[in-house]
């Protein structure tokens, strides 16, 4: 999908790992040296419902994205990660505590991470239940890691056949090609919980059909063109649910990298220089990377 709105001069960059190089006189919570995280927002009002809640991502006056999102500050909106420093209010900064060795790594976890971490607490993914991630891409290999760390049986649902083993690679007990009807026949009524991450418009009714009773499908994914109206009948009848969910508020974010931390779970990455973003573009819109490049900011 291409987003729409782009403000210029754009930095974008909203999955940033770094240092803390310096810190203001009222700052408490980091020193200089610290390792920490931004993430995909950099402010919000603070006082909603929402943010009282701990829910950022939700505010009602809309939180102040980390890239594009509306500043007193020249020029007039906020510049992202793809630079050599970044200022960021403490209350939005996050306390990293992966070894060195995998930050970068850990950078994609401030984005793709919290969306698929977020849902999956919330529907209380866990053991005893058998949880489906759709789309094994930069957000579903993550939703992979994730569900099954949580104690879920985990099962990939992929279009694409030549990526069978790689879903099994990330750890999926099972995978599920959806072109097959066999397939997908073997497991109508077994799942839980079903996360979307898919942002190309598609038909849900044969997701819909592998939910148990009650079950859910929350998504992940936001697609340029509408999804088809799904068989409302396969909701009525089974007391399904479809469902959306944006990221993670701060406190749940900091929750989600310390719960990666412990597990071991970094995102599957290439690094690359500034100097290669081109290419790496054309590369990412032919899916052609496992699953997130990461720009190794020391080369601007």
């Amino acid at each position: 999908m291409e987003w729409q709105g782009t403000l210029y001069p754009c930095v974008p960059g909203h999955e940033i790992v770094g240092h803390v190089a310096a810190v203001g006189d009222a700052v408490t919570r980091f020193k200089t040296g610290d390792i920490v995280g931004v993430g995909c927002m950099v402010d919000s009002c603070r006082t909603c419902p929402a943010c009282t809640e701990g829910l950022e991502q939700y505010c009602e006056s809309g939180f102040v994205a980390t890239y594009n999102g509306a500043t007193d500050d020249p020029p007039g909106h906020t510049l992202g990660g793809y630079a050599q420093r970044i200022v960021v209010d403490e209350q939005f900064v996050l306390r990293i505590s992966h070894p060195q060795d995998q930050l970068a790594a850990v950078a994609p976890l401030l984005c793709a991470g919290i969306t698929t971490y977020s849902p999956l607490r919330h529907w209380k993914v866990g053991p005893g239940q058998k949880v489906g991630i759709v789309g094994i891409g930069g957000l579903g290999h993550m939703g992979i890691k994730l569900a099954r760390a949580m104690g879920a049986t985990t099962v990939a649902i992929t279009s694409s056949e030549n990526k069978r083993e790689a879903a099994r690679a990330l750890g999926a007990d099972d995978v599920i090609l959806s072109s097959s009807r066999a397939e997908m026949a073997e497991h109508t009524g077994s799942f839980d919980f079903i996360l979307n991450t898919v942002a190309a418009s598609h038909s849900m009714d044969a997701l819909l059909n592998l939910l148990k009773r009650d079950g859910t499908m929350t998504l992940v994914g936001v697609p340029e063109h509408a999804h088809p109206s799904p068989n409302i009948g396969a909701l009525i009848f089974r007391r399904r649910a479809i469902a959306g969910s944006l990221i993670g508020g701060i406190r749940e974010t900091q929750e989600m990298l310390d719960f990666c931390a412990e597990h071991g779970i970094v995102a599957d990455i290439e690094t690359i220089p500034m100097q290669d973003i081109e290419t790496a573009y054309s590369r990412m819109q032919r899916n052609d990377v496992k699953y997130r490049f990461v720009i190794d900011c020391a080369t601007l």
